[in-house]
């Protein structure tokens, strides 16, 4: 088979290298020539651990191209994906279509013969429908198919979520489409993976309700947190009783700084102003996405106050600026709204991460140090902050942090080391939701 990945982002191009280790035939496009020549000659934009490795292997092997042509990638394919951005429109909180509708006519444009137009992008319900409207009056000679097939990849394990995956959800509204995107989803039989057929409003809210449920499970065991620093309870052993119900399984019970990203903050938004748009107001998608926001900004202040409330001329290290380990990506990340606060308030920062200063340099304010390393970042710190776990962190001497820094606080935000032996080196530790 052949298709037509539209966008070599994060979506489109891990799809795209993932259906090539297929066996498919697959052809991505972007707008970017500088971004297209950079892959055809191997290098990739974004950090996702074995991405290189599946490129450079399909490209080598003939299965995956890359081009700024997209009439050429769609002339003869079988499927057509979209994998644009649909970011959060500014001032009132909906995804932004704009880049989906004028992929969907310029693919409508470009087609040659019949074809499966597939939405991989996250779209809010309805915009199936549009994308239907679009080619219909672009192409009535032309038997286009709209189908909807969301992406459930976390970022740092996308190849595997899409090699191996819990479920295919593929939102069809003919046998022809179904049967093309089984066809493309073939490979997955050998696995047993559940492929769930549903119409194109069922598909595209499924994915909202997947993250925002996530957010909501996210947030819950934060609020858990705070209660258990109250009453001297353990979040971590509250979080194993929990999960250990079935009903409730024990992932995303994970107390930390709050969720960040490019899906739960952007989805949620988008979800909770569907909802009211259409009279379901979903009230607890609503305090999600409010309590996650605020707190964000009280790390920082638990910062500022474990330096006695004033952080004026005081150096604090901060361990981890991504969102999550293993990717480079900045968008929501806790250090968006830690860091800028902390600058505000006066604090010198001195901050390290893995992947390096990247993108960070781009959001973060001026001012703010990139150290060469985690013992860089806190020699002559005053207080450590880690806000990113990665695993690079966790194997981290506590008696050679004490001997770097200049003083003794360490905020744990994602309860990365073990509260006894930070205090035998000597650190006043602060961790979440733990005594």
């Amino acid at each position: 088979m052949r298709i037509a990945m539209i966008g070599a982002g994060y979506v489109g191009l891990v799809s795209g290298a993932c259906f090539a280790e297929f066996g498919t035939d697959v052809c991505v496009v972007d707008q970017e020539p500088a971004k297209v020549e950079a892959l055809r000659n191997g290098r990739i934009p974004i950090y996702e651990p074995g991405l290189d490795r599946l490129v450079e292997e399909n490209v080598r092997d003939g299965r995956l191209r890359f081009t700024t042509d997209l009439a050429e990638a769609v002339r003869g394919a079988d499927a057509v994906f979209l994998a644009v951005g649909t970011p959060t429109r500014r001032g009132d909180g909906h995804a932004d279509l704009s880049y989906v509708y004028a992929a969907a006519e310029q693919v409508a444009r470009a087609a040659s013969g019949p074809l499966v137009l597939v939405t991989k992008s996250t779209v809010p319900v309805g915009t199936g429908r549009e994308v239907t409207a679009i080619v219909r009056r672009v192409r009535p000679d032309l038997a286009i198919e709209v189908a909807s097939n969301p992406e459930f990849l976390r970022e740092g394990s996308a190849i595997t979520d899409f090699m191996r995956p819990d479920r295919v959800v593929i939102g069809v509204e003919s046998e022809r489409a179904e049967a093309v995107l089984r066809r493309l989803y073939r490979p997955l039989n050998l696995i047993e993976t559940p492929i769930l057929a549903t119409g194109l409003e069922t598909a595209e809210l499924t994915k909202y309700a997947a993250n925002a449920f996530l957010a909501v499970k996210i947030s819950f065991i934060n609020q858990v947190a705070d209660l258990c620093e109250k009453v001297g309870a353990d979040v971590h052993d509250v979080a194993k009783g929990m999960g250990l119900d079935g009903r409730i399984g024990r992932k995303f019970l994970h107390p930390g700084p709050g969720f960040g990203g490019s899906c739960f903050p952007k989805d949620t938004l988008a979800l909770a102003r569907t909802a009211q748009d259409f009279g379901a107001p979903m009230s607890l998608v609503d305090a999600t996405v409010a309590f996650n926001d605020a707190r964000k900004e009280a790390m920082a202040d638990r910062v500022v106050a474990a330096l006695g409330g004033d952080a004026t001329g005081r150096t604090v290290a901060v361990l981890g600026l991504t969102f999550k380990p293993e990717t480079d990506d900045m968008r929501e990340a806790p250090s968006l709204a830690v860091l800028p606060r902390l600058v505000a308030a006066g604090a010198q920062i001195r901050a390290y991460d893995p992947q390096g200063p990247g993108h960070a340099r781009q959001w973060l304010p001026e001012g703010v140090h990139y150290a060469e390393s985690a013992l860089d970042a806190a020699a002559g710190a005053d207080a450590l902050v880690l806000l990113t776990e990665w695993n690079e962190f966790r194997a981290l001497s506590p008696q050679r942090l004490r001997q770097a820094m200049r003083g003794d606080v360490v905020l744990d935000l994602r309860n990365a080391w073990d509260p006894a032996a930070m205090r035998e080196a000597g650190f006043r530790y602060q961790s979440i939701g733990r005594p």
